[in-house]
Parts: C-alpha cells; structure tokens; sequence
C-alpha cells in the first residue's frame, strides 16, 4: 500500500464515512439486490458491484436500472427496494477494525464525524445497531443535509464547520474515489481504504492508501498511535474454520519450497468475505496428527477475476509426506500484515 505522503501540520479532527468504511455493506447488497432481479428475470453480476460504490442512494438506483434494463423509475425502484434493506440494516458487521478504530478516537479525545451520502435518517438507523457508536461521533452529516453529495466537498465542509474547526486540520477515511475526491477538493487529509480489491493505482490522489482499517496508523498523522500491537503483531478476536486438505495448484511447494495447505473455499466463503486479505497467524488442528503453529494469507483470486477471496495456510511443520483429505482445523488469533504483490521471485 501507498506510504503517507508528508504533511505540513498536525491534524487534530477525523471524518469517517460509513458504508465501505466502517460497515461491511457489500454482502447485504448483494443479499438484497440479487433476489429481486431475480424476480425480473435477470441475474446478478458481482463485476458490477464496484459500480455503486459512494454513490448516493438514487445514483445507485439508477446505475442498477441501467446495467440490468429493469422496467422501473429510479422513484419506484427505490420505493420497492429500501424497505427491503432496512429490515437488513441490523444485520450489517463491521469491517475489520472498525469498532477499534472508533473506540481509540473516543477515548483518546480526538473529535470524530461521520460524513455520508445517505440520508441522515439512514445513517442514524445503521449506527444504532451498533453500541457505542452514536456517541463517539461529535457530528454526523447526511447526504440529504447538504446542497451537493460526493464527489463534491459540501459533506465535508460541513463537518468540519459542525466541529468548529478548519479543512485543513481533518483528516478522512474513506473507501470510494468520490468520497476521497471528495475529501482532497474540501482541502483535508484522506486516507484511502479501497473496498473494492487491486484498484490502489486509482486512488493515487489520496495521501496514503491502506488495505484495511487494521493497518491505520495514527501517528503518522499526529494523532495517538495505537498500543494493542505486540512485537509488529495485532491479536484479533479469534475466528475458526475448517475443511478437507485438497490438491492446491502447487505453486507454493513446487516453486517457493514453502508448500500450503489448501481447503475448498466454498466450504467458507461467507466466513472469509467478513475478514480482510493480509497475513494471519494461529493454531492448526489435524484430527489424527496433533495442533500445530499456523501462518495463513486471505488474498483475492484472479481465477474469479477477484470477487472471491481463498484462504492458505502454512503449518510450521516438516511432515515429510502431504495428508489430503484429513480434517484441518484452523484457529485464526492474529493479524500481522496486509496482501502484497511480489514480481520477482527474489522478492
């Protein structure tokens, strides 16, 4: 990821926009979207999901009218489909590192506002599914407070005018190019977190680009450095999964020396979607050979022209012979560095 570009002051306020950045929103739309175009006689199309993002509600109604030639207004598409989403809100996780980084902010008195093209109604809704969250906000910003939505600067001005304090002093986060155009034209900071995968060459306007809110550092703004990381690892709630060993493509074994162990992705698929890619770390259980330390990389697949991610552990252990077929199971405990792409062998 992109290294913070150098800044000329400290900064002492935060925006944080919503969805894609703090809420993982991605499944509920996909979850509520491909029933109905099923019910139109059309099929959902995961490519082109990336088109919605940091569009406002209407925007986004409009592209879906458009991409799949649905007989409706954007009026009636919305009237039919937002009430199917509010009863989805509730449901809506938070992205990795989400609740850490509000918590932080809060208790370390820097002054946080949420800033989103969504109605303010909306935005409130959401944020009450989440403890805590309401109240570590100093301001909140709806799209439908403003004259213009994102990409134009309005949302952010006005947060910045509702904490009494300059553009130039915030600093926002943000994982949609409107949302970061957004962020640059209002004069702020913006660290870009992508949520769609392998597009950072197209937020190169943004000062720093980071895969995850797990990856934030505070301290290269100015701001309190987080005290959770232990000896360049950050502990995370642990998580579980597990499978069949399986044939991988044998790219590890066969040309790094460092062979995986490959379990069928279908088997976690929704599991792992909750989870950013990087590189982890924890235990691994073979039901007839005993618990072993465990490094694992989730990464993005190009095979599935990267709308899935595959999970690949490494059991820090000579077995001398391979186990397919034998129960894996894995305790994932820690997080310790994001996906890179390497183009040389020697890297």
């Amino acid at each position: 990821m992109a290294a913070p570009k150098p800044f000329s002051r400290l900064i002492s306020h935060v925006i944080l926009d919503l969805d894609g950045t703090l809420l993982n929103t991605d499944s509920v739309v996909s979850k509520v979207v491909k029933p109905f175009l099923v019910k139109n006689g059309k099929t959902w199309d995961s490519k082109k999901a990336h088109k919605l993002v940091g569009k406002t509600p209407y925007e986004a109604a409009a592209v879906v009218l458009e991409d799949y030639g649905l007989p409706y207004s954007t009026e009636e598409f919305l009237s039919m489909i937002t009430p199917m989403f509010s009863e989805q809100w509730c449901n809506i996780k938070p992205l990795p590192g989400a609740n850490r980084l509000i918590k932080h902010l809060r208790s370390n008195g820097v002054p946080t506002a949420l800033a989103s093209n969504l109605p303010r109604s909306n935005i409130e809704a959401k944020i009450s599914c989440h403890q805590g969250w309401k109240e570590s906000f100093s301001a909140i910003v709806g799209g439908d407070e403003v004259e213009k939505g994102k990409p134009s600067p309005d949302i952010f001005w006005e947060a910045a005018k509702r904490m009494n304090t300059t553009p130039s002093n915030c600093l926002v986060i943000e994982d949609s190019l409107p949302g970061v155009t957004a962020g640059k034209a209002a004069g702020m900071h913006v660290i870009a977190v992508p949520s769609v995968p392998k597009k950072t060459a197209e937020f190169s306007t943004a000062d720093e680009v980071i895969n995850s809110l797990l990856d934030v550092k505070p301290e290269n703004w100015g701001l309190p450095p987080f005290k959770d990381w232990i000896e360049g690892t950050l502990p995370i709630e642990p998580w579980f999964i597990s499978g069949p060993m399986i044939k991988g493509f044998g790219r590890g074994s066969k040309v790094l020396g460092i062979p995986t162990a490959n379990l069928p992705a279908e088997n976690f698929s929704d599991v792992v979607s909750e989870h950013t890619s990087g590189v982890y770390f924890g235990w691994a259980g073979l039901s007839t050979r005993g618990v072993y330390k465990m490094v694992m990389s989730i990464g993005w697949n190009p095979y599935f022209d990267n709308t899935e991610k595959t999970v690949e552990p490494w059991l820090l252990h000579d077995f001398g012979e391979d186990f397919y077929g034998e129960e894996l199971r894995l305790a994932i405990v820690g997080y310790i560095r994001p996906e890179r792409g390497f183009m040389r062998m020697e890297e």
